[in-house]
């Protein structure tokens, strides 16, 4: 789903905006539990209480529909109710945003749990709020409140660790070229890869055949402006795409591919490519996100990937990471008007963050957010880097704009000769007016 986050968050903020014909977040929410609906709060039944005779659904994407499989399991078993997980066929967010604008409804789902998302989803109307939640407090501080929260109200429960863009690299192509330490910030990568040019190696693969990955050059470059409120600021039209931080990210990514620091077939390599040419050292370095791993994980073992690879963050001035969660990263409860069924659906959520918590993390080989329970030892420590560059993380685009244009698709015409970086950026900042007054915000 990772290449449709851009496009379908933009697709969704659209199609919401046309249905309500207002700002989402205006509506009068529906009658149902919890903090954020303006009634008494939810209540959570013990995560065992039996439900014999409840079913409940579960919506998920054709990449997550294993995911709970362990869990629901677990869940049926000592609870006695019955879980179905339907996979919604991709495009996963927009067959949702269709179904649940008809009235079709999950009792929980997969969902990116971005502001923007979130909103596109029109939470306050649709879901749960899960502000009480029990599990909570077992989150790790820094990530309790990193994501799945709409104007202070909680929507979605994370239950893996956030993706974060940041670089993959080979160490084995670092240590053949006598490169002991990682680069420090993006100026410091640059000059790295110039050095590895010089040496006849391949710096950079990017995969613009694919096209969704082409975002994380330019977002990672504007991860300090993110930090001190650069998508804050174009929410409110006080910055545009056009403007020379945005602008310059753009320029600055088309000029190191000018340069020729990426992989000579940049324009129709794919994702598999990419993959492929980093676990084999025909290329250095790769800017991408957690499913960049994954793909490498379904090709080689834990010994071998520690071996070969690692993962440092990148910013302009240092080591910071951009995190962009997406829909595997975490679940929402709907708002289904069956008391019994929503109740059920919570307690899933506290079996799953509670009892079922160590046994789901060791069943996906995934890194704990729990620090009480320990992450399995097969994790490998890419994944660890990842996941401990998250409490200095800055949002992405798609965790803290209002709107998510098609920034990707504009580059890979960059990338291909059609558009110039000047172009790129109006039509960023075009699209993304428009979808923002779709959606309902503020100032469209």
């Amino acid at each position: 789903m990772t290449k449709r986050w851009t496009a379908l968050a933009a697709a969704s903020a659209l199609a919401l905006g046309l249905a309500a014909c207002s700002d989402p977040a205006a509506e009068a929410p529906a009658t149902g539990s919890g903090s954020g609906s303006g009634t008494a709060a939810a209540t959570w039944a013990d995560p065992q209480a039996k439900l014999d005779g409840v079913k409940l659904t579960i919506w998920a994407a054709q990449n997550s529909n294993t995911v709970p499989k362990k869990v629901v399991e677990s869940f049926q078993r000592a609870t006695g109710a019955t879980v179905e997980v339907v996979t919604i066929p991709d495009p996963y967010e927009q067959g949702i945003q269709t179904k649940v604008a008809t009235g079709d409804k999950p009792d929980l789902a997969f969902w990116q749990p971005t502001a923007s998302m979130l909103t596109a989803i029109n939470a306050r109307t649709n879901l749960q709020p899960l502000d009480d939640a029990p599990w909570l407090a077992k989150l790790a501080p820094d990530l309790r409140d990193i994501t799945g929260l709409l104007d202070g109200t909680r929507y979605a429960a994370l239950i893996t660790s956030p993706a974060v863009e940041g670089v993959y690299y080979n160490k084995e192509v670092f240590a053949a070229n006598k490169i002991t330490e990682t680069p420090k910030n993006f100026g410091d990568m640059v000059k790295l890869a110039r050095t590895l040019k010089s040496k006849g190696v391949t710096p950079f693969f990017e995969m613009a055949g694919d096209k969704w990955a082409t975002q994380w050059w330019v977002q990672v470059q504007l991860a300090d402006a993110a930090k001190t409120g650069l998508w804050e600021k174009i929410n409110k039209s006080e910055e545009t795409f056009g403007s020379p931080v945005v602008l310059d990210a753009i320029k600055t990514y088309k000029s190191l591919i000018d340069e020729g620091l990426f992989n000579a077939d940049i324009k129709t390599a794919k994702f598999e490519d990419q993959g492929a040419a980093l676990l084999a050292g025909k290329a250095a370095m790769v800017v991408q996100v957690n499913s960049f791993f994954g793909q490498l994980q379904a090709t080689a073992d834990t010994a071998t990937l520690n071996k070969k690879i690692g993962f440092f963050p990148i910013s302009p001035t240092g080591n910071v990471g951009t995190f962009i969660p997406d829909q595997s990263n975490a679940l929402v409860a709907f708002k289904t008007g069956d008391a019994k069924r929503e109740a059920a659906a919570r307690q899933l959520l506290a079996y799953w963050m509670g009892p079922a918590y160590q046994e789901f993390v060791t069943d996906r080989n995934t890194v704990s957010l729990e620090p009480s329970v320990p992450s399995p030892d097969g994790v490998p420590q890419a994944l660890l880097d990842v996941h401990a560059s998250l409490p200095a993380a800055v949002g992405s685009m798609q965790a803290l704009a209002v709107a998510n244009p098609d920034l990707y698709l504009n580059l890979a015409d960059m990338i291909t000769g059609t558009l110039t970086p000047e172009k790129v950026a109006s039509a960023t900042q075009e699209q993304f007016e428009q979808l923002a007054k779709a959606a309902g915000a503020t100032g469209f």
